[in-house]
């Protein structure tokens, strides 16, 4: 009858034995954008596409636009194809409205690489935040509201035609955004929340603190040219 030393020791002559893997150590998210917490309406918007489809198979998508400290969510675009050219319309749109953001978070995707997004950024001072590729929680406001949206609106509803689909997003987008009490906001409305609070509209956005800097006091201009890759906060 075998011991456990002489079945330890045939494993080791075998090669049987299981490596194990320690715990794997977590980056200190310092190329997060949501390494510093906004703090005034158009600090920071989160940009981010959803997908869904008709009654008949055809997809669709949606481009969802948010506010990240006020949970606004100012437009949701709907459409068969959404390339650079559309979603730089929708945030021109949104921006006559309530001035334009500070910063504007994405993802890698070719629409948002593209020369109109860069151009546009660049002509309004907008300060471009590519996530790392394959780390969708380095934008994690927009990715819950993905979430909720598609829990609450996308898997609730049948479409049978585009303009149906984007008469019921308008339809939940309107009730996240003025009817629906968020706990995150003490219980207010996105819209409310927003109206009781004296926000700076600004139209040109000023530089960024680092991570665990205060955030900035208001400039006439933004002189720096816009940088348009990953920004990584030392």
């Amino acid at each position: 009858m075998a011991n456990h030393k002489l079945v330890h020791r045939l494993y080791q002559q075998e090669k049987l034995a299981l490596r194990r893997r320690g715990r794997q150590k977590r980056g200190l998210g310092g190329a997060m954008a949501g390494s510093w917490c906004p703090i005034a309406a158009n600090q920071r918007w989160s940009l981010d596409f959803t997908e869904d489809g008709l009654a008949n198979g055809r997809k669709f998508r949606t481009a969802n636009l948010k506010d990240d400290c006020t949970r606004e969510c100012p437009a949701i675009l709907v459409d068969f194809s959404l390339p650079g050219q559309r979603v730089v319309g929708m945030l021109e749109d949104v921006a006559r409205e309530r001035g334009y953001p500070d910063m504007l978070v994405v993802d890698n995707g070719p629409e948002l690489r593209g020369r109109d997004l860069d151009r546009w950024a660049y002509e309004h001072g907008v300060r471009l935040f590519f996530i790392d590729p394959g780390k969708p929680m380095q934008n994690g406001s927009i990715e819950s509201f993905n979430g909720r949206f598609r829990e609450e609106c996308l898997d609730q509803s049948w479409f049978t035609s585009l303009p149906e689909a984007r008469r019921i997003i308008e339809a939940w987008r309107l009730d996240y955004h003025e009817d629906r009490p968020h706990t995150s906001l003490r219980m207010a409305t996105p819209a409310a929340f927003a109206a009781a609070r004296p926000f700076v509209r600004r139209q040109r956005a000023p530089a960024l603190e680092p991570c665990g800097g205060s955030p900035p006091e208001p400039v006439a201009a933004l002189t720096a040219p816009v940088l348009t890759q990953a920004h990584r906060f030392s």
